[in-house]
């Protein structure tokens, strides 16, 4: 049987599995879906990915201190800031996401900034262009990142000024997002 990877389907087929937990199921995709055991497998997949993202916050906080260095992406040399993202998201969930800030928010799936979740990437503009800096969203609008020479890896706040001004957009990374998996 196919894996379903799509989080869309998941959110979808998730209200459908509410419904059918409540009630009767009444039309043919809910019975189909019960019949197959479909809606138990939807609600694996969804606490599998919230466990994903809780790995992800948790690992990349283990990195906090880490010195900044640009072009870096390992503990050893120091991390830029997109060499942060693209390494956590490898030794923590096994995807691998291009190698600068801007090939990863095309390589991802844009939602809104209220649909905000851990583990989803945000982007701002720090250097006069689009998507120029990235980090990782941990929650209550702080994010995680290495921002700059001289700095180290740290938590900011959304909301402070300077990224409110700054601020690019959101995106959330999938399977079929980032199209490959690390070995």
């Amino acid at each position: 049987m196919r894996a379903y990877s799509s989080l869309a389907l998941l959110i979808a087929l998730s209200s459908v599995n509410a419904a059918a937990q409540t009630q009767t199921p009444v039309d043919e995709l809910s019975t189909f879906l019960t019949e197959k055991g479909l809606l138990s497998r939807i609600g694996e997949a969804s606490n599998q990915v919230q466990a994903q993202a809780s790995d992800l916050v948790v690992g990349a906080m283990g990195f906090l201190g880490v010195p900044y260095r640009r072009g870096g992406s390992t503990v050893d040399t120091g991390f830029d800031c997109s060499g942060f993202v693209k390494a956590m998201f490898e030794q923590t969930i096994g995807l691998v996401l291009p190698r600068n800030a801007a090939q990863q928010a095309a390589a991802t799936q844009t939602i809104d900034r209220a649909e905000l979740r851990p583990g989803d990437l945000v982007f701002f503009n720090t250097m006069r262009h689009a998507f120029s800096h990235v980090g990782i969203y941990i929650g209550n609008g702080k994010f995680i990142h290495s921002p700059k020479p001289g700095a180290e890896v740290r938590v900011e706040d959304m909301g402070l000024a300077y990224w409110a001004r700054r601020f690019d957009g959101a995106r959330r990374v999938s399977a079929e997002a980032s199209a490959i998996k690390a070995p």
